[in-house]
């Protein structure tokens, strides 16, 4: 059941991967996801629909199109490597920005409905009493939503982790650098290493099974709770 230098060297850019893009993504999505819970009309809802879109649309589709824009003669592509003098087309950062859009919705749907579910009368009271914006999310929001902040944290690491075909698009298969358990799974299936690609397998079910396990063991964690 010992892990491979390759294999071990995947789990580190996965466990890499995974915790700069959960970083990015709460920072994010939290000012987004509060943004959103005070939205009402048809401005609101197109953007929640933006956000969800990668909850149903095919990672290869959205990895496609990223792969399009991140590439070397694209505006964004053009302006990265100019600026560090490396492509950002199948390098870690277009894996970081691609993770970030294709997890999104796990972070801000929790968190928006979380602070969906604070009362307004207590903002209220707050800003009578002379609390600012700020205060009033520090002090009432926060506190009342801390919960749905590690759920929202846990869900897009999760999520990050088992990525494949948006990894796979814009990342490709580079060892040490974009190749990640997922990928590295599937080339042990290619090679009709199966043993191999069931170790990899059996790590990723137990790590996802206990994070939910965990989540779920304690119902209080519940949105807004």
């Amino acid at each position: 059941m010992l892990l491979s230098p390759a294999e071990w060297q995947a789990v580190a850019v996965t466990l890499r991967l995974a915790t700069v893009s959960t970083v990015f993504l709460m920072l994010l999505g939290t000012p987004l996801a509060l943004w959103l819970a005070r939205q009402r009309g048809s401005l609101g809802a197109l953007c929640e629909a933006l956000v969800a879109l990668p909850l149903i649309l095919p990672p290869t589709v959205l990895g496609f199109y990223l792969l399009l824009a991140l590439a070397p003669n694209a505006p964004v592509g053009e302006l990265w490597q100019f600026t560090t003098g490396r492509q950002l087309a199948f390098s870690f950062p277009a894996l970081v920005i691609g993770s970030v859009i294709y997890s999104l919705p796990f972070v801000v749907q929790p968190l928006q409905q979380a602070f969906a579910s604070v009362p307004g009368s207590l903002r209220d009271a707050a800003a009578v009493l002379g609390a600012t914006p700020r205060d009033q999310f520090l002090s009432i929001v926060l506190p009342l939503c801390r919960r749905s902040f590690i759920v929202a944290a846990a869900l897009g690491f999760a999520h990050t982790v088992g990525e494949f075909g948006v990894i796979l698009m814009i990342g490709g298969n580079i060892p040490g650098e974009t190749q990640v358990l997922s990928i590295a799974l599937y080339d042990h299936v290619e090679a009709m290493d199966y043993g191999s690609a069931n170790r990899l397998a059996i790590g990723l079910v137990g790590f996802s099974l206990l994070l939910l396990f965990l989540l779920y063991r304690d119902r209080g964690w519940r949105i807004g709770r």
